[in-house]
């Protein structure tokens, strides 16, 4: 059921940030899915899984990894039948060979709501730690569900811890529950939020404007959260920022030789 839902949903839908599916084969016995081939894998495996021979993803590279998944959820919302993905996570955001994000896996994927109608029921099914609390809550599914996934993962991104781990000290365990407090705080971005493996990478500004897009998205309130465009305009800005202190970094150097010459 699962996989005839995938079919049915990438059969229908094409965005450079979606994965492609290339077909199928079925028999007595299996059924399996063939898919176009991301040789850089899943930006769970280079976030958590990296081991002495892979450099850690670097600031740029997560920016373009979050931007690119943002594109991909966005086209969904914004599609004619307007998909709910429901089951935003790491593990499911492929890499191709130059870091492009492409989503995976929409086996649990939902026809949004109706003309009217702000959200569809359905049965409670997904990753914990992922899951909006609504869903979990009372099985309501919004678009702006995927949203909170979203920010889950853009806050993996930023901390480069997962969203749930069980071998971290007690009150830690649980991401959202442990950074959002400080989500928002500027005097807490490099010892409480940022990932030490990226320090120096990223303008101050750059990273609080990122935390404070993660709060929004991970807010309690579906209808507070921004839509995935906005939230896919902030990261934009975000990268822009990035762009602008590099050219004025550069200018600043060759104004510098040249009164070295004078």
């Amino acid at each position: 059921m699962i996989m005839q839902s995938e079919i049915t949903f990438l059969g229908t839908v094409s965005h450079p940030n979606l994965v492609k599916l290339l077909g199928y084969c079925c028999d007595d016995v299996e059924f399996l899915l063939v898919y176009e081939f991301m040789p850089k894998g899943s930006l769970e495996t280079h976030l958590f899984w990296r081991n002495n021979n892979t450099e850690p993803l670097s600031w740029d590279t997560r920016l373009k990894i979050a931007i690119g998944a943002a594109r991909g959820l966005a086209y969904l919302h914004t599609s004619d039948k307007q998909i709910i993905y429901r089951d935003f996570k790491a593990s499911n955001i492929l890499l191709d060979e130059e870091f492009n994000a492409k989503i995976s896996d929409f086996g649990l994927a939902k026809l949004g709501p109706s003309a009217g109608d702000s959200h569809v029921t359905t049965r409670i099914i997904g990753t914990y730690g992922y899951a909006a609390p609504e869903y979990i809550a009372t099985g309501h599914l919004y678009v702006k569900s995927d949203v909170y996934g979203f920010g889950v993962v853009l806050l993996e991104m930023l901390k480069g811890m997962r969203a749930l781990d069980q071998k971290r000290p007690s009150g830690q365990q649980n991401l959202v529950e442990w950074i959002k407090p400080y989500l928002s705080d500027k005097s807490k971005l490099k010892s409480d939020i940022m990932d030490e493996k990226i320090e120096g990478q990223y303008s101050t500004n750059a990273a609080l404007k990122a935390a404070q897009l993660t709060l929004k998205c991970l807010e309690t309130d579906p209808k507070l959260r921004p839509s995935m465009q906005q939230v896919l305009h902030t990261l934009e800005t975000i990268q822009a920022i990035k762009l602008r202190r590099r050219k004025r970094t550069k200018h600043c150097s060759k104004f510098a030789t040249i009164n070295n010459f004078q």
